[in-house]
């Protein structure tokens, strides 16, 4: 019944008049808010920008798993593995790849490239076709002499759809001499990734051309992908190595870009320490908010404690007006910021538009926020619910906290002071 009452004066204290006091509270709740905007945009824009390139890399890339039998890599090419890998639940599908270092030669140029050779199947597979933009030619390497380049490597030797290109790579004797061997190449297309990375990385043929351009040995694996990489990979990379046993092991996307994604969740979680900053601000606010009610309510205190009402009973008339205060500024911050971060694609655009016109104005070029040479193009929309309740409870909690010493002041407030003063 007491936390019922206190409840309910300090829900009026919120809602009542300014001269009231309730023009504190109202004013931390509205601080608590846009202090939460930028903390949920960022949050969502940066899980975005890390499961957009994330997915890149998997999906056109490594793959979700890798198999490789380290006693003789060129099995990987040449056993049943395929057969019984894509016979689990759950993998989506399997692909023979083999990878090298090669020096790509082109009409204006020569560069370093990573040359993969793949399955053509594997451009057929519904990830592969959701995130890879075909510029110019197809996507296709039909025949043993066709490759397909990345947008900046082709950009870099100045090739074009329908070039010859030469590609050097490094092969041993049986004497184990070193000698490079030179085949040429037509490009079959221009793809890209979306991402500048890994589109200034790739040329890509298909199995048969890479037994001639690339070493026999080395580089060989089975990629897989599989129907949930985020939260599967780890058990479905369990029930290949139990089923493969030795020699094989068994490697996650998460173990294969450690390094890469682990840069990524640290920037991420700098970013949020750094807005969590800007709340904790905003919930000693709340204590300031506190502080002033209990100055303005002296009178009610005296009369609640000269009525037989307890110091607890006063303190937490104060405490549950700062937890309402923290919990309406959450509800309203959140949604602001779900709101804003849902249609951060648009507002960039807009800001880009408008910035490239009064850039115009000067005759300079148009203004771009995201160059798409760097970041992606579009940002995909990334909601973690649990990460935006814990924000909401470490909100409510931090006013809470902040707020405990002013309403400990006011619970110990004795009424023969304020009846002399008044």
């Amino acid at each position: 019944m007491k936390t019922a009452a206190a409840f309910f004066i300090a829900f009026r204290y919120l809602l009542g008049r300014a001269r009231e006091g309730g023009r504190y509270l109202r004013g931390a709740a509205a601080g608590i808010a846009l202090s939460l905007i930028p903390v949920v945009v960022t949050l969502i824009v940066a899980d975005g920008m890390i499961r957009g390139i994330t997915d890149r890399y998997l999906e056109l890339g490594t793959g979700h798993l890798q198999i490789y039998n380290w006693e003789n890599q060129e099995e990987i090419l040449e056993g049943s593995l395929l057969k019984d890998v894509t016979e689990l639940p759950g993998v989506r599908g399997a692909w023979f790849e083999r990878q090298g270092i090669g020096v790509i030669h082109g009409p204006s140029g020569s560069k370093g490239a990573t040359i993969r050779t793949v399955d053509k199947s594997f451009w057929d597979d519904e990830g592969s076709r959701k995130y890879l933009n075909v510029l110019s030619g197809e996507a296709k390497s039909e025949s043993d002499r066709d490759v397909l380049l990345g947008e900046e490597l082709a950009r870099s030797i100045g090739a074009s759809a329908g070039s010859t290109v030469r590609i050097m790579t490094l092969h041993s004797t049986q004497t184990g001499l070193t000698v490079p061997r030179v085949t040429a190449f037509t490009v079959r297309g221009i793809i890209s990734s979306g991402y500048r990375e890994l589109d200034s990385l790739w040329c890509i043929m298909n199995l048969e051309a890479g037994k001639r351009a690339l070493p026999y040995s080395g580089g060989a694996y089975l990629m897989l992908k599989i129907d949930d990489p985020y939260k599967g990979a780890e058990s479905m990379a369990r029930s290949i190595h139990e089923l493969l046993g030795s020699p094989y092991a068994v490697y996650t996307w998460k173990t294969i870009h450690r390094s890469q994604y682990s840069s990524y969740e640290s920037t991420r979680q700098l970013l949020l320490f750094i807005m969590a900053l800007i709340v904790l601000v905003a919930a000693v606010n709340v204590s300031f908010a506190t502080s002033m009610l209990s100055i303005e309510r002296q009178r009610d205190i005296a009369v609640l404690k000269a009525s037989g009402a307890g110091p607890s009973f006063t303190s937490g008339i104060f405490l549950w007006g700062a937890f309402l205060t923290g919990v309406t500024g959450s509800v309203i911050g959140l949604a602001a910021g779900l709101a804003v971060g849902c249609s951060v694609n648009s507002l960039i655009r807009t800001l880009e538009t408008i910035l490239s016109f009064f850039s115009g104005l000067f005759h300079a070029g148009p203004v771009t926020i995201l160059d798409s040479g760097y970041y992606l193009e579009t940002i995909p929309i990334i909601i973690s619910w649990k990460a935006v309740l814990l924000i909401a409870v470490f909100t409510v909690l931090s006013s809470v906290l902040a707020s405990w010493l002013p309403a400990r002041r006011a619970g110990k407030l004795k009424p023969i002071e304020v009846f002399v003063k008044h």
